[in-house]
């Protein structure tokens, strides 16, 4: 069975100033998502199914239904705020959406198969998407609740522009996940080291380092178990103002119960991405320079 892709495309873009899941990118008006559905098909992908805000679906299936038909099978799902079990109870007036474990659930009604979670402003490059596709067909992991994460080396995920933020990868000998740290305002200094701020000033991360850029390969196993979690977060903190239900949060419960393992699967590729209309620029070039190599055509869908 081949596993399909979940792009998790459903935010605002508030940060951005708009919605920079369909914003152009490349030569020819590519997104960034048009990048990551390329590489996806190429690494044999045949499902992309897309979990957007329904009052844009408009927009989205205008930049995607046409260019993507007869190349790969497409779903649209919509992360709606009343998409929680039945009887559980939040703010009538809550505008904020339940985070990413919750976008990864609502999916649960099109994909029955072993899947791929990634961000839809992110770029992560083409052998990436082949280790997930190659662990997600692999017969020891299908039917079983092997899971894996992309980890990315620290220094392929640095920006030039100011702060980052970053999920630190904690492995046992086997690359199995023990623990997710998520790590704040990391920076390269002048001196060449990376530093964040901690209690005792700051502390130093080395650059091979392994983080987590929220790049999953999950099996249909996941669904029910996050779903659960789900029901406990909203009867525990759905009147919190800004709660989200995060992924990390349902595999660090997974695997504290042993309900399953998370294999850290380490990429070579540098990982890019896009907050602010400030990065366009930058993502913009890295596109163009690796058009220039070869990577990728200068059309992408010109096939």
């Amino acid at each position: 069975m081949d596993p399909s892709l979940v792009i998790l495309a459903a935010g605002m873009g508030s940060r951005y100033g708009g919605l920079k899941q369909v914003d152009a990118f490349g030569p020819n008006g590519e997104t960034i998502i048009d990048y990551s559905i390329y590489d996806a098909i190429n690494a044999g992908f045949k499902k992309i199914v897309f979990i957007i805000r329904e009052h844009f679906s408009e927009n989205f299936e205008k930049v995607f239904k046409e260019k993507l038909a007869g190349k790969v099978e497409i779903e649209f799902v919509f992360q709606e705020l009343d998409k929680v079990p039945e009887g559980s109870k939040y703010p009538a007036d809550r505008t904020k959406p339940w985070g990413t474990a919750h976008a990864v659930i609502v999916a649960k009604e099109v994909v029955k198969e072993p899947f791929a979670i990634i961000n839809a402003d992110d770029y992560y490059g083409a052998s990436s998407y082949k280790l997930l596709y190659d662990f997600l067909t692999d017969p020891e992991n299908v039917n079983s609740n092997n899971y894996c994460i992309i980890g990315y080396y620290l220094k392929n995920t640095l920006s030039e522009y100011g702060t980052v933020n970053r999920g630190v990868c904690a492995v046992d000998e086997n690359h199995t996940l023990k623990d997710i740290v998520e790590t704040l305002k990391i920076q390269r200094h002048k001196d060449g080291i990376v530093r964040f701020p901690n209690a005792e000033g700051h502390g130093e991360l080395a650059e091979d380092v392994v983080v987590s850029m929220n790049m999953f390969g999950f099996m249909p196993s996941f669904f029910d178990y996050a779903e659960n979690m789900f029901k406990d977060f909203l009867a525990d903190r759905a009147f919190e103002e800004k709660s989200e239900f995060y992924i990390p949060e349902v595999l660090d419960e997974m695997q504290d119960k042993d309900f399953a393992k998370v294999k850290v699967l380490n990429s070579d590729s540098n990982w890019f991405g896009v907050t602010y209309k400030e990065d366009k620029p930058y993502v913009v070039n890295q596109l163009n320079h690796l058009i220039s190599l070869g990577v990728y055509p200068e059309n992408l869908w010109d096939i």
